[in-house]
Formats: C-alpha cells, sequence, structure tokens
C-alpha cells in the first residue's frame, strides 16, 4: 500500500476564469481519500487579461515578441495561487506535505515539442513554503508523448475504487479528452476535440455572459445545417481529426460569425457533439469537467450516441474538481517517481515519471 501524503492539487483550466484546488490523502497508487475543494474566481479584469495575451500566442515566435508581458502574469498568477493557497493551508487541520502546481496552459503544440504553463513553481514554493511538483508535462513531451492528457491514471484509481470497467470517463473541459478502461482493465487516453472552448468564445463575443449557462442560449437557436456542415467537412478532412492532442487555438469560430446569438451557439454546440460522438471509445460514459453541467449539449450528445450518460457527481464526486485532484494525485506519484503518463495514454516512448520537485524556502 506505502504510505499516504496530503496534498494539495490546484488547476486553472482552459476556461481560465479561476483555481480550482483540492486536497486529498493518497499513496499515489490505489488509496485516495478527497478531504477538501475549493474554488477561487479571477476577477473579470484578470479574465480579460489573461485571455487577450492568450488570443495573441500562435506561434513559438509570438513569446519572444510578447516575452515580458508573460512574465508579468506569469508572476501575477503565481502570487494569486499563493495567496489562495496560504488561505487554505491556514484553515485546513492536517499539515500538506506537498502541493501539485498546473499553472496556466497558454500555448500547447506537441508537433513543436512545447506545452507552456504560466507559473513559477520556485516562486510558489518560496510564497507558502511548501514543497512544490510542477512542470508536469515536460518529461512527457521529450518521450515523443503529447503531454496531454495527464488525468487517466487518477481516473484509473477512480474506477479501480468503484470496481467499474469497461468504461469512458469524458471530462469536457476547454478541450474534451477520455479515459477509456477496457473490460480487462486496460488504461487508454486521448484528447477528442473542443469542449466548452467554442461556445464560450462565441458567448463571450456577443453577450456579457463567459459561458452558455445549462446550454439555454444554444436550446433557443436552429441549427444552420449549412454552416455546420462545411465546417464538420473541414475538421474531418484535414489535418485536425488526425491530432492527438489539441489546443483551444485550433479551434476558431469565425466561420459561423453571420449566425445570430442563438442560432451560433445551437450549431456550435452541435459540431461539437458530432466530434465527440465520432471519437468516443465506449457507450458506458461517466461524465466530468464544466461541460456537464451545459444540459442541451448532453442531451444532444446522449442522442447522437443512443445511450444514457452518467455525471460522475452520482458517484459522490464533485466533477468539477477532478482535474485539481488528479493534479495533487500527479504530484504524490512525482515525488515517489512513479509515472505519470503513459504510452497508450500520451503516446509517449515509455511510462513517463513527470514533474519538477523544488523546495525553495
Amino acid at each position: 500500500m506505502g504510505k499516504n501524503f496530503y496534498a494539495l492539487g490546484l488547476m486553472s483550466g482552459t476556461s481560465m476564469d479561476g483555481i480550482d484546488a483540492s486536497i486529498i490523502n493518497s499513496n499515489g497508487i490505489d488509496d485516495f481519500e478527497i478531504m477538501q475543494n475549493k474554488y477561487y474566481k479571477y476577477d473579470d479584469k484578470f479574465i480579460n487579461k489573461l485571455s487577450n495575451l492568450k488570443n495573441k500566442i500562435d506561434k513559438l515566435d509570438d513569446f519572444k515578441s510578447h516575452f515580458n508581458d508573460l512574465k508579468s502574469i506569469e508572476k501575477e498568477i503565481t502570487i494569486l495561487h499563493a495567496k489562495f493557497t496560504n488561505d487554505i493551508l491556514m484553515k485546513f487541520k492536517h499539515k500538506i506535505d506537498l502541493v501539485g502546481f498546473h499553472g496556466q496552459t497558454i500555448y500547447h503544440n506537441p508537433d513543436e515539442k512545447i506545452s507552456k504553463q504560466l507559473g513559477d513553481g520556485k516562486l510558489l514554493s518560496q510564497l507558502i513554503k511548501k514543497k512544490v511538483v510542477y512542470n508536469f508535462r515536460e518529461n512527457d513531451i521529450k518521450s515523443n508523448g503529447n503531454g496531454a492528457p495527464l488525468a487517466p491514471i487518477y481516473h484509473y484509481a477512480i474506477a479501480k475504487k468503484m470496481n467499474i470497467n469497461n468504461v469512458t470517463f469524458l471530462n469536457i473541459g476547454g478541450i474534451s479528452n477520455e479515459t477509456f478502461i477496457d473490460e480487462n482493465h486496460k488504461l487508454s487516453a486521448k484528447d477528442l476535440g473542443p469542449g466548452n472552448c467554442m461556445i464560450d468564445f462565441w458567448i463571450r463575443q456577443k453577450t456579457k455572459k463567459n459561458y452558455d449557462i445549462n446550454g439555454d442560449i444554444a436550446r433557443k437557436g436552429k441549427i444552420s445545417k449549412i454552416q455546420l456542415d462545411q465546417c464538420l467537412d473541414i475538421f474531418f478532412n484535414n489535418n485536425l481529426f488526425q491530432k492527438k492532442s489539441y489546443d483551444i487555438n485550433d479551434f476558431d469560430i469565425s466561420s459561423f460569425r453571420g449566425l445570430s446569438l442563438e442560432d451560433g451557439a445551437a450549431t456550435i454546440t452541435e459540431y461539437t457533439i458530432e466530434i465527440l460522438a465520432s471519437k468516443i471509445s465506449s457507450k458506458n460514459i461517466i461524465c466530468c469537467g464544466g461541460g456537464r453541467k451545459n444540459n442541451y449539449l448532453i442531451e444532444r450528445l446522449e442522442k447522437k450516441i443512443n445511450k444514457k450518460i452518467l455525471k460522475i457527481d452520482e458517484f459522490k464526486m464533485d466533477g468539477d474538481f477532478i482535474e485539481s485532484q488528479a493534479f495533487a494525485f500527479l504530484a504524490i506519484r512525482s515525488l515517489l517517481n512513479l509515472p505519470i503518463s503513459f504510452p497508450m495514454t500520451t503516446g509517449c516512448n515509455k511510462d513517463s515519471i513527470g514533474g519538477i520537485i523544488t523546495s525553495n524556502f
């Protein structure tokens, strides 16, 4: 079984709206208990600042031209994480052994051998006076992996605890990915395509909201079959369909700009659903991530695949915090020198140990 550790996982996802934080007690293998989940929302000014900078980073050369802005916002992100973390540490009754710090993905392109997360692990360690594990994706990419998805080994532990197999964990974040555990408990995973990213882009551009709550806007719209078919044709007949790993910059909403708010939301949602339905490995699906709350998207996807989609919340787990729990779990595995990614999850050459461990205090 091995020793258990208290680990805090910090995750700022592709929605770029705040920080998910989870404390787990785990041995990093087959035993875990969720102690606490908390969410810290960025203010709107910071969300816009982060989103605007992310939109400017479209290729490697952009890192040079925006170097000072990137360094400035990286420090800001780290200080926000530290402030939130210190608040959690002060109130938690047990001593936290280590912190898994994902940071904010600003650019992800495994073909160029890069996945860049904003967040200074050494500075965070100094500010919170704790051991910090960061830069989880680099080793995997060096081993010819895609650097994502990294949560599958945690999904595997969840499935083991639930005593289930032949199941797909469908994570609908900005990007959608799946973890598939077959009847022999064999693990595989892959990115599927867009999740919330295109819908969120559309809603933010057309309204003062950050996302389509419950899918209510899309539900009122009419799907534009012409634009839907054109966009799907482009996706399925070019290199985008073949990609093993996606970044939100792989998808844009310009093809839908002539549509009304509601029709655009409906058509983009349908576009997302068609891609997911074409790639999901199993019809036994447990859904997590923010997209599970988009009732319209889930209903349409269920209709498309002709199968009920269960939400992980039905198994007494909070679907908003699976990724932050995963990075706490991965931090423990890094500390124990255990692999966090595998050939069947990221395409790496061999089981890959990831994360840099720092104690800068």
